[in-house]
């Protein structure tokens, strides 16, 4: 016994020192989930001042106008942000433009339309699912966690370039003040445009003076002819180098698809936009250099081709080439040290979205004239009112006149307000079904489009868009059917 006692004492010292060595050296790793590196948890949020009894916890940004979401004093850094937006005018989150500046800079370093920002394109509001940015409540609820160190101060800022429609914002930036060293490089986003490409040479997406890494790429297209556009390789010109330092095989190959494209979410890499090979069809991919980051010393220029499937002025196809006039936009995500160069101001507003012409459904139809259908009013329709159609049997129809004014090739759309009264309808355009035997029943309120079929040659004049109504699986629906407008854009 008087042995074991000893030996008992020097094993619990033993066990005690390595358990506080355990502690002392970190082999738990720190930075874990279990084990964060300590920081001063901070949040700015659209809170309603009157917090104790109020729920006003959102903003208008009027037209035209500019809002400060958050100016945080360093250093630390943004590790979450979240944003809903609500505009009644059609693809307003390319009309919302999210601006970041670091540590006092005039130029931003983030600087993309809202949608594009977080990996939808076109002004589209769709659900995306990735490690870095993803979006909700279809395409309304929209989350960033791309890390963002500052040393001294960051600001953000929501423009909303609409000219006529205001947009309603919530926010919650999360972020913690923490030490940076001065060798961490900070994040920076950047969105341009080509309408269309230039024949003859890349689209390009980045170019970075500086030391840094490339991390991401949004990129979007709106097909100008049909069949496949994406034939073109990735080209990464690192430090200066006349040829390419890293060169691809295609465009899907660089967003880590293959054979073409179909709708597809992962953690860092999908298509969320995916409407065919089609004149008119709309696009849009996303890539993360997650575990692949591309560094570069001095500079980094990355550009695309363009290349694909060509057609001649009478529509005949004259195999691949770089000739197709589409529509590119992009956002390229990196980190550098220091302030990133200028790149001149984003295009305005109506040379960032397609033309289209928006025809009011109140305005073509005398609903005082036409049985089961009523005015209605609500801030979810693009001209502040729409029509009801109250359909009370199975079968019964409205017919909305719309005008095209010279004739040529369109996209038609039915832009409505689905909510939980409605049922099962069909769309006909000129007699012909475009859309029939789904449930318009969805979870929000708000307009959205619905496109009828692919790109239509239209005569000029008079042509109809024919609501059918096929009754409801619901019973709880009344089957009614809120309609904001007709849309057509020229392709």
């Amino acid at each position: 016994m008087k042995i074991f006692r000893p030996c008992f004492l020097i094993i619990l010292v033993i066990v005690i020192a390595g358990c506080n060595g355990f502690n002392r050296n970190h082999d738990y790793p720190e930075g874990s989930i279990a084990y964060p590196s300590r920081a001063v948890t901070q949040r700015a949020s659209s809170y309603d001042p009157d917090w104790e009894n109020g729920n006003d916890d959102n903003r208008i940004i009027q037209p035209g106008q500019s809002l400060e979401v958050a100016n945080l004093s360093g250093p630390g850094q943004i590790t979450h942000i979240w944003f809903t937006a609500h505009g009644a005018e059609r693809g307003y989150p390319r009309s919302v433009i999210l601006r970041i500046y670091w540590d006092g800079q005039e130029e931003p370093a983030v600087e993309a339309p809202l949608g594009d920002f977080f990996a939808a394109g076109h002004g589209m509001q769709v659900d995306v699912t990735s490690s870095l940015v993803a979006t909700s409540s279809h395409g309304r609820a929209y989350n960033c966690y791309w890390p963002m160190p500052f040393r001294k101060s960051a600001r953000i800022t929501i423009s909303n370039d609409s000219e006529k429609d205001p947009v309603k914002l919530y926010w919650y930036i999360e972020w913690e003040k923490r030490k940076i060293p001065r060798d961490v490089p900070c994040f920076h986003a950047r969105y341009r445009q080509e309408y269309p490409v230039h024949p003859g040479e890349d689209y390009l997406i980045a170019d970075i003076e500086g030391k840094g890494h490339y991390v991401g790429t949004v990129l979007s297209v709106r097909a100008s002819q049909p069949e496949w556009f994406g034939e073109g390789d990735d080209r990464f010109y690192i430090d200066g180098d006349s040829i390419p330092t890293l060169h691809g095989t295609g465009t899907e190959d660089y967003f880590n698809d293959a054979w073409g494209y179909r709708v597809l979410n992962r953690p860092y890499y999908g298509i969320s936009i995916w409407e065919g090979m089609n004149t008119g069809s709309r696009i849009t991919t996303y890539r993360w250099h997650v575990t692949d980051p591309i560094f570069f010393d001095r500079s980094l220029r990355f550009a695309i081709e363009h290349k694909g499937i060509t057609f001649d002025s009478e529509n005949k196809n004259t195999g691949y080439g770089d000739g197709r006039p589409d529509l590119y936009s992009s956002v390229a995500f990196w980190y550098q040290l220091g302030a990133a160069k200028a790149t001149g101001e984003i295009p305005p507003v109506a040379e960032r979205v397609v033309p289209f012409q928006l025809i009011q459904a109140e305005e073509t139809l005398d609903v005082d004239l036409l049985p089961h259908t009523d005015l209605h009013e609500s801030i979810a329709y693009t001209n502040g009112k729409g029509v009801e159609f109250k359909p009370v049997r199975t079968g019964e129809c409205l017919s909305i006149p719309f005008e095209i004014p010279k004739q040529g090739n369109y996209l038609v759309f039915i832009r409505i307000w689905p909510d939980a009264h409605q049922g099962i309808y069909e769309f006909r355009m000129d007699g012909q079904s475009y859309y029939k035997g789904e449930e318009l029943f969805r979870d929000y309120h708000f307009a959205t489009d619905i496109k009828l079929g692919n790109d239509h040659r239209l005569e000029q004049g008079t042509h109809h868009i024919e609501v059918v109504y096929h009754g409801t699986s619901d019973p709880r629906a009344k089957g009614n059917l809120f309609i904001d407008a007709i849309v057509i854009e020229p392709v």
